[in-house]
């Protein structure tokens, strides 16, 4: 791979992959039509390492989480994130806890591959983000990519790591190609978009390119913003979030997830916490709403929070303040 490579998300994961089992025999990856859909990865490493599983979820989790216990290192794709639901128990209650409760004497070094968001018009059986939940969990790491270059990053620090880490990958966002680099991405740190000083706009997944969006419109208005991608949402990069915060003053959190208890809430009480004084107006929150996701393209694209609507909520914290560049030009 060359530096600054073109690729999309599906298959920058699938060279972190590749990349992590030419120099790490541990790692295997099976699932739900995996052999079948990565046949690169099934012809180089073979059907020992790289296998088919029935639709069976609880089974393919739990399956995982003992083959990490004897010191595999195994990724799983369970398709889409609703379906997390059948392996909560292995997930959540198994690879988790079981660290803990061991005394250290297992580690659950796994990685866990599932779409979420909007953008396929495959409706709530298919569509549901639940990445919040999983950041609940004790024990558990998420991360969230926004371009190929940090799902290539992230993936390659997951594999590595050796507790289980859950990483989303944003249907809308899958097949968009990207460029690629050769820079690792340590989970829980987050990556300013865009430089700004009005105000922070802070996204992951699908809502990073609509606050990008939003800012270079909030731009033509001279309002300076500056766009943070979680990347990241457990652990958060708490350092990162703040110093943002501290220097405009105000912040539009925006996730495509319901918005009671999501991501936003916890960015949102964090702040409150520990940089309140810097606050020169309420936090925003933009989510989606509190409902199941409808297959109809329209009304599942009118689920996510636009640009429009971002850039919006920044207008409206800004209030009566006079841009810089125009107060100055007064």
């Amino acid at each position: 791979m060359t530096m600054m490579t073109m690729m999309t998300m599906m298959d920058a994961i699938d060279a972190a992959i590749a990349a992590e089992m030419r120099t790490d025999p541990s790692v295997l990856v099976f699932g739900e039509g995996v052999a079948t859909k990565r046949t690169a990865l099934r012809d180089e490493f073979g059907a020992a390492r790289v296998r088919n599983t029935p639709l069976a979820e609880g089974i393919i989790a739990g399956t995982a989480a003992g083959a990490a216990a004897t010191g595999l290192r195994p990724i799983v794709d369970l398709l889409f994130a609703p379906f997390l639901c059948y392996a909560m128990d292995e997930i959540v209650n198994a690879a988790g806890k079981l660290r803990y409760l061991s005394g250290g004497q297992f580690s659950f070094p796994m990685v866990v591959l599932a779409h979420t968001g909007g953008g396929w018009g495959v409706g709530g059986q298919h569509n549901h983000n639940l990445e919040a939940w999983f950041a609940h969990a004790p024990g558990l790491k998420v991360a969230m990519p926004s371009t190929p270059a940090d799902a290539w990053g992230l993936m390659r620090a997951a594999i590595r790591d050796d507790n289980p880490v859950l990483i989303f990958t944003d249907m809308a966002l899958a097949y968009a190609p990207g460029e690629l680099g050769e820079t690792a991405v340590p989970i829980g740190q987050a990556r300013v978009a865009r430089e700004g000083s009005d105000v922070t706009l802070i996204g992951y997944g699908k809502t990073v390119p609509a606050c990008l969006e939003a800012a270079a419109e909030l731009a033509r208005a001279s309002i300076a913003a500056e766009v943070l991608d979680l990347r990241s949402l457990k652990p958060l990069d708490e350092a990162a979030i703040l110093r943002s915060v501290r220097k405009t003053g105000r912040v539009v959190i925006a996730h495509e997830a319901s918005r009671t208890c999501g991501i936003g809430a916890e960015v949102a009480a964090m702040v409150a916490d520990a940089a309140f004084a810097s606050l020169r107006a309420p936090v925003r929150r933009l989510t989606g709403p509190d409902a199941p996701v409808a297959a109809c393209f329209p009304l599942e694209a009118a689920y996510s929070p636009a640009p429009a609507a971002i850039a919006a909520a920044a207008r409206d914290l800004m209030g009566d303040h006079v841009p810089r560049d125009l107060a100055l030009a007064v």
